[in-house]
């Protein structure tokens, strides 16, 4: 409420209710029912798990997760580029990624296109690569059977992206993180890449989230992301 500049009487008067029953909600002695939960939540901007954690009962939590799950691939190479441009394309306010290398968006002029696009039309977008001289890099490389590759393919999606990184709402950092998903991003909507031991990121699955009320799956990646963006050098600096 502090940030979105609401008093106890603004809020009461938006919502239609007492001032009192306000000042219950916010002291916690009493729980909004759920019409007026999803009011809240969409007015101050946050989830409702989050403002109000004990409110979901476990099976209906357990419910709400399941509905954030939009299909699963097997393996990331069965997402086809089209499905990759529409996620990116549906990208409004906010578009994301975060990878080792990605090297196969970075190659593809398309994507980059769809993202110069994005960005010039108001999305922030934020890419987030892994640092080729972290050691990490090249552990992950001897574990995914490539060597120094990982490294080298770091190298060159930094160059393919030396154009994209210089549009305006384009922002590029590089992380020294053990990533145990990629995570791309689009609004409400993401791909997670999981990592597994000993398998190519392209033949690990990837799961089709989608960020809805209550839920905390996609909560869960979104908040990953903020993590490492946060943690992460601009790459004017590596």
């Amino acid at each position: 409420m502090v940030e979105q500049g609401l008093t106890h009487h603004a809020l009461a008067e938006e919502l239609e209710v007492n001032v009192k029953t306000v000042e219950r909600w916010v002291v916690g002695d009493k729980l909004p029912f759920p019409r007026n939960r999803h009011r809240l939540a969409t007015r101050l901007g946050r989830d409702e798990t989050y403002l109000w954690p004990d409110a979901l009962s476990r099976d209906r939590a357990a419910a709400v997760a399941e509905s954030e799950v939009v299909r699963v691939y097997p393996h990331r190479s069965d997402v086809t580029m089209d499905e990759w441009r529409q996620l990116f394309e549906s990208g409004e306010e906010e578009i994301g990624v975060l990878v080792y290398a990605g090297l196969f968006l970075a190659e593809d002029a398309g994507l980059q296109r769809v993202l110069r696009k994005r960005a010039k039309a108001g999305a922030r977008v934020r890419v987030l690569i892994g640092d080729p001289d972290d050691p990490r890099i090249a552990e992950r490389g001897e574990e995914e059977g490539i060597g120094t590759a990982l490294a080298a393919k770091i190298r060159n999606a930094i160059v393919l992206y030396r154009d994209l990184s210089e549009v305006s709402n384009v922002e590029f950092r590089v992380h020294r993180t053990v990533l145990y998903n990629s995570i791309f991003r689009a609004d409400d909507r993401l791909f997670v890449n999981t990592h597994i031991y000993g398998l190519p990121a392209a033949q690990a699955p990837v799961w089709h989230f989608r960020k809805i009320p209550g839920g905390e799956l996609a909560r869960h990646y979104l908040n990953s992301f903020e993590r490492v963006w946060d943690d992460a050098t601009p790459m004017t600096e590596s």
